[in-house]
């Protein structure tokens, strides 16, 4: 009766233990095919270098990338600067023209049009002048084996707090803006602006 018992014991563990790795066994195969999902047909994945959301502009910085083709290397990073840094440019005008019209409509002023229009006027200016500070985050060279040119990937960014700075600056010693600008007031509404972004 012991034995019966005892082996009948011995039984249920071995199968229990040979189910156990055949449910670990099917889990692995199906993690594995969830990994390596193919591509729709006649698609193939296209990787690009210097892109990606770590490349994405958020709450602290304003980033761009770009490349540019040439059969010379040096024309070729020439090209995808250019490209990035009129990428940045855009995005940062975009974004300060609804700081600024966020800010104007904010405050008691009077031509409230012709101070936005001053206000965007030296929001150009300040873009123009910052974007002599910005940083290249990433930079790749590839050279395109079919044609023999070369292909130049970059990504730039340029710091909020900079821009936020230069832009103080600017506002306040312009002299028919400094009677109604408020640096506080309008720190909060670019900092709000950057927070959307980061959504």
């Amino acid at each position: 009766m012991k034995t019966m018992s005892f082996s009948r014991t011995l039984m249920i563990a071995f199968s229990a233990t040979i189910l156990a790795g055949g449910m670990a066994s099917c889990k692995s195969k199906k993690k594995q095919a969830e990994v390596t999902k193919p591509d729709p047909a006649g698609e193939t994945e296209v990787i690009i270098p210097c892109s990606g959301p770590e490349f994405f502009t958020d709450n602290k910085v304003f980033r761009a990338n770009s490349l540019g083709e040439s059969m010379d290397q040096a024309t070729a990073k020439k090209k995808a600067m250019s490209n990035a840094r009129a990428d940045l440019a855009a995005s940062i005008n975009t974004r300060v023209k609804s700081v600024i019209d966020n800010y104007v409509n904010s405050r008691e002023m009077q031509n409230r049009e012709e101070i936005g229009e001053r206000y965007e006027a030296l929001s150009r200016e300040v873009v123009d002048q910052q974007l002599t500070g910005i940083k290249t985050i990433c930079e790749k060279m590839m050279k395109v084996n079919s044609t023999g040119n070369y292909k130049a990937y970059v990504a730039i960014e340029l710091s909020a707090q900079e821009l936020l700075a230069a832009y103080n600056q600017r506002l306040s010693s312009d002299e028919r803006l400094r009677i109604d600008y408020d640096y506080e007031k309008f720190k909060e509404t670019f900092e709000k602006e950057m927070e959307r972004m980061k959504k």
